[in-house]
């Protein structure tokens, strides 16, 4: 027990401490940031203002701690009925998870209006959403901007990851300039957040869905800070359905890429920032080569929203840009998101409505990239230069902060690799809790059986498992055939079934289609199908297997084209007895069958 006190000591001093840790060391290593001055400074409150926030008194160089953060919002909560501070949950390491709701409507927040969740720290070294998102909170209730709220309500997330906030360091992110001291990515059980959307194994990310299900808001923002190369831009984004592309919800991408974009590309010009889609390099060393545009997985909240048809953005500022230029641009596109969303709210909704009623035909499991451009897009790239390192051995890139001009670059995309049509229904055997579970998390629509229930379903048949190496507190697998197979099941109490005939009914999908690189099965949810707990020794098996030779010519014929085809397999006794093994009623009908059953449509 001491020596857990003595480190929980250590820790939360080291945490402390780690915000008053001198000097940023960033200055040392980091390529030089252009020059900049923008409009929105204006936006900075003046020194000696009540409502100053921590970030903005400390001219940028640092940011508050968690319980500075909370202490402040709660101050101002206290002092405006436009603000509430809710719980939502606890981390892992205790600390409470709060969301602050700003509106208008005193208490039950009006569902005509349009309701944005934003959210910040998902990465916690990544944390100008937070600071901006207290300015903007401030302006609203102290300096004049209550009329963001006319139409518009607002849901923010100050510190999605609040234990890796208070885990900071001058060290955590090298790449990124300022605050002195940031918060790490991932969290309390070394888990990153932004791949836990499906899976939803943080008990953070468990919270953050509740919140989802119980508010159901029209449209979300996840506020990053990007890293990998250099440029001018210094706040780019990303949603699905970028010019009509790979959107799961067609209709809300089109309403992000023709309504949201322009009016948060505008706002951010006008204010002196250089926006740009989200730029995801070909090569990092050489940007003029290209980026990548392409579909969203669901393990990130782009992909997640997409399914559950809600729009969302990823936003991210440049980690090369100075702490206070990019939470000024961040605190740009917030407000900018809201004013949109109150502009357009019944093409909002008309678009969420029309999705929300999509039953598609085939759904794409997983993509595939393209090696062809699909676009181009204006890029504002920074001279460079090469030099000789000693360390490595080779030529590396030095960036030289000094802009050139505009340049046309290509953007890559990305193609359907696995399409399946949807079932009627999905069954999940009752043993299964902890996927029931998580489906129920999800506010995917299910029927509980109270009853046994005899269904003609078909499973899978897997084959050649190979586990993968440990990723994100899991360990994945991967098969290299996967064979439908018909089967009679009769399912006990406690199963659930899964229609597809519902909003979540491509949601579902992506999590139970064994083929899909999301689902529960590549988490590595099934474990059990793995193992084979019965056997047959050679002395029972060899003379049946002689026997079912003799008795079934077509199965002899099997057998030696296969002895033809595989000569390892021939010149191996044990593999020769366990195919036959595998062709008798003695074999554990469970080895390698994928349990969840899909039930045809009728």
């Amino acid at each position: 027990m001491r020596v857990l006190a003595t480190a929980l000591l250590a820790a939360t001093l080291f945490a402390s401490a780690a915000y008053a840790q001198p000097g940023p060391r960033w200055a040392d290593i980091l390529p030089p940031a252009p020059a900049w001055k923008g409009a929105s400074e204006k936006l900075v409150a003046p020194a000696a203002h009540a409502w100053i926030t921590p970030a903005e008194k400390a001219r940028f160089r640092t940011t508050p701690s968690y319980d500075e953060t909370l202490a402040y919002l709660r101050r101002l909560a206290g002092a405006s009925d436009l603000l509430r501070i809710e719980r939502i949950g606890d981390t892992p390491q205790g600390r409470e998870l709060v969301v602050v709701i700003a509106s208008k409507d005193k208490g039950r927040l009006d569902p005509a209006k349009p309701l944005v969740l934003a959210q910040a720290g998902i990465h916690a070294g990544e944390i100008d959403g937070k600071d901006a998102g207290l300015m903007l909170l401030r302006d609203i209730t102290q300096r004049g901007k209550a009329d963001l709220l006319d139409r518009v309500n607002l849901l923010f997330v100050p510190v999605f990851n609040a234990d890796g906030h208070e885990n900071s360091s001058p060290y955590s992110r090298p790449n990124q300039r300022g605050p002195q001291s940031q918060g790490f990515r991932t969290t309390a059980q070394n888990l990153n957040l932004n791949r836990d959307y499906t899976k939803l194994d943080a008990p953070e990310m468990q919270a953050m869905v509740a919140l989802i299900n119980r508010y159901d808001p029209d449209l979300y923002l996840d506020l990053h800070v990007t890293d990998g190369t250099d440029y001018v831009h210094d706040i780019t984004f990303a949603f699905p359905g970028w010019q009509g592309r790979y959107a799961r919800s067609p209709r809300s991408g089109q309403w992000l890429d023709q309504r949201l974009r322009p009016a948060i590309e505008q706002a951010l010009s006008r204010n002196g920032h250089f926006p740009s889609p989200y730029l995801d390099a070909v090569d990092g060393d050489a940007p003029e080569k290209g980026f990548n545009i392409g579909a969203d997985t669901a393990r990130f909240s782009t992909g997640y929203g997409d399914l559950r048809r809600l729009p969302t953005v990823l936003v991210e500022t440049h980690s090369l840009k100075p702490y206070r230029q990019r939470v000024l641009g961040t605190y740009v596109l917030l407000e900018a998101t809201l004013r949109a969303a109150a502009a357009h709210a019944a093409e909002l909704e008309a678009a969420r409505a029309a999705d929300r009623a999509l039953r598609k035909d085939q759904v794409v499991l997983a993509w595939k990239p393209l090696t062809a451009p699909v676009d181009s897009i204006p890029l504002r790239p920074i001279r460079r230069e090469t030099y000789r390192s000693e360390a490595s051995g080779r030529d590396e890139v030095r960036w030289t902060g000094q802009p050139l001009p505009v340049v046309q670059v290509p953007v890559f995309g990305s193609e359907s690799d696995v399409v399946v049509a949807p079932p009627a229904a999905y069954w999940v055997p009752a043993h299964k809790t902890e996927v029931i579970d998580r489906l129920r998390r999800h506010g995917v629509t299910m029927e509980i059986i109270r009853t046994p229930r005899t269904v003609q379903v078909e499973v899978t048949r897997l084959a050649g498992p190979a586990q993968q190496p440990a990723n994100e507190g899991r360990f994945p697998v991967a098969f290299r055939e996967y064979d439908a197979e018909a089967r009679t099941v009769t399912y006990p109490p406690g199963s659930v079934r899964v229609p597809t005939d519902q909003p979540l009914g491509e949601l579902a999908s992506i999590l139970l289609e064994p083929r899909s690189p999301d689902s529960f099965l590549a988490w590595g949810f099934f474990p059990e199908i793995l193992q084979r707990t019965e056997y047959m020794e050679g002395y029972v098996v060899a003379p049946l297997a002689d026997r079912m030779l003799r008795d079934d010519p077509k199965l002899a014929a099997e057998f030696r084209a296969k002895l033809a085809a595989e000569p390892a397999f021939a010149a191996d006794p044990d593999a020769r007895l366990r195919w036959f093994y595998e062709r008798t009623p003695y074999f554990d009908p469970r080895y390698l069958i994928y349990p969840v059953g899909r039930e045809a449509k009728p």
